[in-house]
């Protein structure tokens, strides 16, 4: 399991170095130093790390101008109309929701629907591998004055009968805990991007309607389970009244996060936004790129997943490496490695122009982006052999 501090430095800095961009205007450039390694080509580099496509950040106003393409009408006001509309509206229908509500942040998306299908009722069952529970600090209780009960389960099945546990345990009690909703994380990133089966989903529904608990989804990374058999998104989301799918892991955009669900719900979560200080004066940037990737990004997806799935199967059939797959896993494995392939392998692999991590203990974190389409499965296996 990807701890939090291995996730975030997934990607080495300097790997994406910007030293060859140019020093500020005014500034002479520092010489690198003698031994200093070239920095990659981004736009070209295959990352087995991370779910987005690695970029610098000195190109954010090329990638803006061209997602504009001249369109004059980006513009929003306050996060109404504009590209943050449209974007909105797409995700609406994408989801099979009525309507959904730009967020800055996931973390302010999730704690505004759990606030909403909370209401007055204040506890939250939740996994205990949750982003909510893990990486949100107290948000929960500070917030909203709602107490989070994590649960166990993971995304498995045994996941719907710790969730009938809690909810028969009320009966045993004097003062039984008043369950607002429950949030379900899928995928989960603390167990490798392992995703819960609709049909889980599906009886973990059922008891939330028979108590009259709301349901939220903590999508956000949702889409990443395109090419997953029969998987859609439309399906996957129907059984929960609010659903939250990032905008900058996948999608191409610096921040943001989209909150869907029905009218009544959404109407109320702009004005929770608000109370927040959420509601910010410009939202478009984030739009107008978010809007670019998500066209035709299911497609996409679906090939990178066939392509892993081929890269795997080769890593696997080569001497010194075993692959172990996440159980219902959407863009994560694991390559365990003898040392014969271990040592040097990053090095190889950047003399390639590809990216990988830090082996740990002969371990190897593999995740798969739309970078892994840039090269045949071959030259990509290659750089693994001794």
């Amino acid at each position: 399991m990807v701890s939090r501090r291995e996730f975030l430095q997934a990607v080495p800095l300097g790997a994406l170095s910007l030293a060859t961009v140019g020093a500020p205007l005014g500034l002479a450039a520092a010489p690198a130093p003698a031994q200093a390694e070239k920095p990659l080509a981004v736009e070209k580099i295959v990352a087995l790390v991370g779910d987005d496509i690695p970029t610098r950040s000195i190109y954010l106003p090329h990638r803006l101008e061209e997602a504009i393409a001249g369109d004059t009408e980006v513009g929003d006001s306050y996060l109404h109309e504009g590209a943050v509309g449209k974007l909105e509206k797409r995700f609406a229908e994408l989801l099979g929701k009525e309507d959904a509500a730009f967020m800055p942040t996931g973390t302010m998306a999730n704690q505004v629907a759990i606030r909403i299908l909370c209401g007055d009722r204040r506890h939250l069952l939740l996994q205990k591998e949750s982003h909510v529970y893990r990486d949100e600090e107290d948000a929960t209780p500070v917030l909203s004055g709602i107490n989070p009960v994590p649960i166990e389960g993971g995304t498995g099945d045994s996941l719907v009968a710790s969730i009938e546990a809690a909810f028969n345990q009320r009966s045993e009690d004097p003062y039984p805990l008043e369950v607002g909703a429950i949030a379900l994380e899928s995928p989960v990133r603390r167990l490798d991007g392992s995703t819960i089966a609709l049909d889980t989903i599906l009886r973990i529904a059922a008891l939330a309607k028979k108590n009259g608990t709301g349901m939220h989804l903590d999508g956000a990374r949702m889409l990443l389970m395109y090419g997953m058999e029969g998987f859609d998104p439309k399906t996957y989301a129907a059984p929960f009244d609010t659903v939250y799918v990032s905008l900058y892991k996948y999608l191409g955009a610096p921040f943001g996060a989209i909150l869907a669900g029905d009218k009544v719900h959404i109407d109320r979560a702009r004005h929770v936004r608000h109370i927040f200080g959420g509601t910010i004066y410009h939202g478009w940037p984030v739009a107008v790129l978010a809007l670019q990737r998500l066209d035709h990004f299911g497609e996409r997806f679906a090939r990178v997943r066939a392509a892993g799935d081929a890269l795997l199967t080769k890593l696997g059939s080569m001497p010194g490496i075993r692959i172990e797959r996440v159980e219902r896993g959407s863009n994560i494995a694991t390559a365990v490695l003898e040392p014969s392939v271990a040592d040097g392998l990053r090095e190889r692999a950047r003399r390639a122009d590809i990216l990988v991590g830090n082996p740990d203990n002969g371990r190897l974190h593999l995740t798969f982006n739309e970078t892994l389409l840039r090269k045949p499965t071959a030259a990509i296996a290659q750089v693994f052999a001794t």
